[in-house]
């Protein structure tokens, strides 16, 4: 007798229909979910993350092949560097730990490294969340989780998730700890870079949170997952770890809200058209239509965010949308949503003469013609 079709099941299969029927999930990681808190808006990358699409597939199939990912040479020069952070069991990342977050603790003289490998992905957070148990339990004591995997609830399925290391303090509390390649010049990184590590760090403390609250027995209260997180960089031009404490609360906030928009997903399904299908083998034109069948929200900073955005920034190019000015010319413009109904209300053939936007526009276009006239004036 086959089980009944629940909520969840429909929207499973749903999702697994519009990705392609022979066609795997891409399994979403913490990179995903941190670029979908930055662009929250975008309905589009949201179902095609929802349902395990492979972007990069889909935008070469697309014409519009992607350029985003790390180079070969900055994963190796990456790796490296947290090699040299984590050498000699963690002892240079604990005392980082202890003098950024921590410094009432004790010193970290030495640290418990459990070891984590087990089968399969369930299997490692299966034990990663045993020995966040353990570390928890043993009161005053240090303790390093190297790579550990956490599990995230996404749309229904779980998100696997590897952190570069988790932290035990001595009093319990759980600290995400970062560790990136780009330097830190005068005690301070790229913003745009610290962003991104920090929206990163933010899915991997939601994730130890539904560990924690999983932990609770007997109504003990559960481990409390520190919202500073630690971003460890090269120092300066060198090769040697600094580090920064860094708050992650706005950036965990963010993200919590747009997973919770990501598990309705089935809102933003439900409005697509009959056969809707992204398999990445199917004719580009029948891609193409389906694609555009989902609103895009693109920006600048897509470029650096999405494999899709090639292809979005032509599309509204193509239909000479504002949205490749960037969010705060956007924003500045109102309802002036294209290029032309912005040069119509400069050049007083449309809009309204009331409307802040469309007065800031026709008071520039003012002064502008007056610049130039004078200027022709003075040639003469």
């Amino acid at each position: 007798m086959p089980l009944p079709r629940t909520r969840g099941t429909a929207l499973r299969q749903q999702l697994a229909e519009l990705r392609g029927p022979d066609v795997p999930a891409k399994a979403l990681d913490a990179r995903a979910l941190a670029a979908l808190a930055a662009n929250p808006g975008c309905r589009r990358r949201a179902i095609l993350d929802g349902a395990g699409v492979n972007k990069t597939a889909l935008a070469s199939a697309l014409g519009s092949p992607s350029a985003f990912g790390q180079s070969q040479f900055a994963l190796t020069r990456g790796n490296a560097f947290e090699a040299k952070v984590k050498a000699d069991g963690g002892a240079e990342l604990l005392r980082l730990v202890h003098e950024r977050l921590d410094r009432s603790a004790e010193p970290p003289a030495h640290a418990r490294v459990p070891e984590l490998t087990a089968i399969g992905p369930e299997g490692r957070t299966a034990r990663t969340a045993l020995a966040l148990r353990e570390a928890s339990e043993a009161a005053g004591e240090w303790t390093l989780l190297d790579h550990p995997m956490l599990a995230l609830d996404v749309a229904g399925s779980p998100a696997f998730l590897e952190p570069d290391a988790v932290v035990v303090h001595p009093d319990g509390s759980w600290t995400v700890v970062e560790i990136k390649s780009f330097p830190m010049l005068d005690g301070s990184a790229d913003p745009a870079k610290v962003g991104a590590a920090a929206r990163q760090a933010a899915v991997y403390v939601l994730a130890l949170e539904q560990v924690a609250a999983r932990l609770t027995q007997g109504g003990a209260p559960a481990p409390r997952v520190r919202e500073r997180v630690l971003l460890v960089c090269p120092k300066d031009f060198s090769n040697l770890p600094t580090a920064s404490a860094v708050d992650i609360r706005k950036q965990r906030a963010v993200t919590a809200r747009q997973l919770t928009r990501l598990t309705r997903i089935q809102d933003i399904a439900d409005t697509l058209p009959e056969g809707t299908c992204f398999d990445p083998s199917r004719p580009a034109d029948e891609l193409t239509t389906a694609v555009e069948s989902v609103p895009a929200t693109y920006a600048p900073e897509c470029l650096a965010a999405c494999e899709l955005a090639f292809h979005c920034r032509d599309r509204s190019r193509a239909s000479g949308a504002v949205t490749p000015l960037g969010r705060s010319v956007r924003a500045e413009l109102g309802g002036l949503t294209t290029v032309e109904d912005v040069l119509a209300a400069a050049r007083g053939e449309s809009g309204d003469p009331t409307d802040p936007a469309v007065a800031a526009l026709r008071r520039a276009a003012a002064l502008r013609a007056e610049a130039l006239g004078e200027e022709a004036t003075a040639c003469h």
